[in-house]
């Protein structure tokens, strides 16, 4: 079983941070695509890193292999991101992002490239937001690709991990007609958790 790393109270604040901090992403990814971008309700999660995969597993149904990115960043918290998507959805996305014809400024990129704008759309949004309303700023490097064509378990190796927890936060953008899914996850140390538990008491008690 899972340590609660958080209680139900912090939880539930955690998720409301991330809900805005994802509709931050969602504006950027759709100015990156050019494309309307449906923004589901980010659900959060926290697990010890050796349980990352099967937690993921659960709660998205992510179980093919995965492209995975790892913006990095410093910051008082002492973390990591990465960024998860489906390898099989890659190519049409590049599609969707060139328009037709190859008129787009993107027509020339490279699907690991697009992946890695869109890392650093959704991260750079995401841990940006999260941390500043938790009272960190990150300063962000760029993006290293961890693989492509990779399961969970591989992605989540926990002898690979320095981190302690991971902290998933789930979101489906979802492009008009089509089906396109990316999924942060952010992982700290585990001093780390201390500082954000504290962060979020402090917030909920300004409410």
């Amino acid at each position: 079983m899972s340590e609660p790393f958080f209680t139900e109270t912090q939880r539930d604040a955690l998720q409301e941070i991330s809900n805005l901090a994802m509709g931050m992403a969602a504006t950027g990814l759709s100015e990156l695509l050019d494309a309307f971008i449906e923004l589901s309700v980010p659900r959060v999660r926290s697990v010890a890193i050796g349980e990352a995969a099967q937690a993921l597993r659960e709660m998205t149904g992510l179980d093919g292999a995965v492209t995975a990115v790892r913006p990095s960043f410093r910051s008082g918290i002492k973390g990591a991101a990465l960024v998860l998507c489906r390898s099989d959805e890659i190519a049409d996305l590049a599609v969707l992002a060139r328009g037709p014809g190859g008129e787009s400024p993107h027509e020339t990129m490279s699907e690991i490239e697009l992946v890695f704008d869109i890392a650093n759309v959704v991260a750079g949004a995401c841990v940006s937001s999260i941390l500043d309303q938790l009272g960190a700023t990150p300063v962000f490097s760029p993006p290293g690709l961890i693989g492509g064509g990779m399961s969970l378990d591989e992605v989540f190796r926990p002898d690979a991990l320095t981190w302690d927890m991971a902290l998933l936060i789930e979101v489906n953008f979802s492009l008009e007609d089509q089906n396109f899914r990316v999924h942060l996850v952010m992982l700290m140390a585990q001093e780390s958790i201390r500082i954000v538990r504290d962060a979020l008491d402090t917030l909920l008690g300004e409410t």
